[in-house]
């Protein structure tokens, strides 16, 4: 489920004050999908990492009544009044005790003499275990109690989104570019860094700061790995001579071409890999405008990624002036 809809159906599972567990690979933004979904519905959010607890930790520390009884002291980063959302981040992360010390809490919203507020949902998140990363794996008895969803990675609503949280241009046009690289993660290779939305925007911070392209490679090897930071710093050396998309999508007409056939193949994968329905008849204008051999490059791409395409009167008639090329 791409995060739109999860977004959408945590609403209504936090109005119903249904568990939930969300599940996804390291870096798609699990916890910033909980935290914007809580912000929208003005909810306070309280994330406990449940790695970081010992099993004692939820249950509080015991103390003497004035019946000369034990009662339970409840830590104070449980809520006790208010709205809001409980998330309980890298659960499955957690010892098998720390896990079994949530049982009480989720199924009956209360843990000794601590009881959950009634405006008060919980949420959970983690990996999955095929990622290899730190998890143990949850007993069917806690994972009974959730409603279970599984994150997708959808680049178009991530570059939405790096358009307006001051994401690096050169990012998002690499993205558009090269869309298959914003979450390129694979467990069996064991990589230290890979490309990720997280990763990503680390590496947006780290081109828009000041540093030789020899330092930068280094830190972006580092970020994004190796394969990904290659073809990076290799879209930065040609990005300032590439034709701004946005224009090619509102002025097709207007856009200077490009010389260099570097520079011009470049600029058809990107198009062919970015447009749209929407944006197919200006692409269709602009890829009238090039060498023929690149015309035809570009509106290929475009048809494998938007086979809508072939259905527009201006592709037909493209490609009966290419239609030697197109054999």
């Amino acid at each position: 489920m791409k995060a739109s809809d999860i977004s959408q159906s945590l609403e209504l599972l936090i109005t119903q004050k249904q568990p939930t567990f969300l599940w996804g690979p390291p870096g798609v933004g699990k916890s910033q999908v909980v935290q914007q979904t809580a912000k929208k519905m003005n909810l306070e959010i309280i994330d406990i990492r449940a790695i970081l607890l010992d099993p004692v930790d939820l249950r509080g520390i015991p103390k003497i009544n004035d019946k000369g009884m034990s009662e339970w002291c409840a830590p104070a980063f449980l809520p006790t009044e208010g709205q809001g959302v409980l998330f309980l981040d890298e659960l499955n992360a957690a010892p098998p005790l720390v896990q079994a010390a949530c049982y009480q809490l989720i199924l009956d919203r209360c843990i000794g003499e601590y009881q959950l507020p009634d405006g008060w949902a919980i949420i959970a998140a983690g990996n999955r275990e095929r990622d290899r990363a730190v998890t143990h794996k949850m007993p069917s008895a806690l994972a009974n109690r959730f409603v279970h969803i599984d994150f997708t990675v959808d680049h178009q609503e991530w570059l939405s989104w790096a358009k307006v949280n001051s994401i690096s241009k050169t990012v998002i046009n690499f993205i558009e570019f090269r869309p298959n690289l914003l979450h390129d993660f694979s467990p069996e290779k064991n990589e230290r860094a890979f490309p990720s939305p997280r990763s990503w925007e680390f590496a947006s911070q780290l081109i828009e700061g000041d540093s030789t392209e020899v330092l930068l490679k280094e830190l972006l090897d580092g970020t994004i790995g190796k394969g990904a930071s290659t073809e990076l710093v290799g879209f930065i050396r040609i990005f300032n001579q590439l034709p701004d998309i946005e224009e090619i999508f509102t002025e097709p007409m207007q856009v200077s071409i490009p010389t260099d056939p570097a520079i011009l193949f470049a600029t058809c994968e990107m198009i062919g890999k970015s447009v749209d329905i929407n944006t197919a008849e200006n692409a269709i204008s602009f890829a009238s405008r090039l060498p023929d051999e690149f015309s035809v490059l570009l509106l290929r791409e475009a048809v494998r990624n938007c086979t809508d395409i072939s259905n527009l009167n201006s592709f037909s008639r493209w490609a009966s002036c290419h239609a030697d090329l197109l054999v």
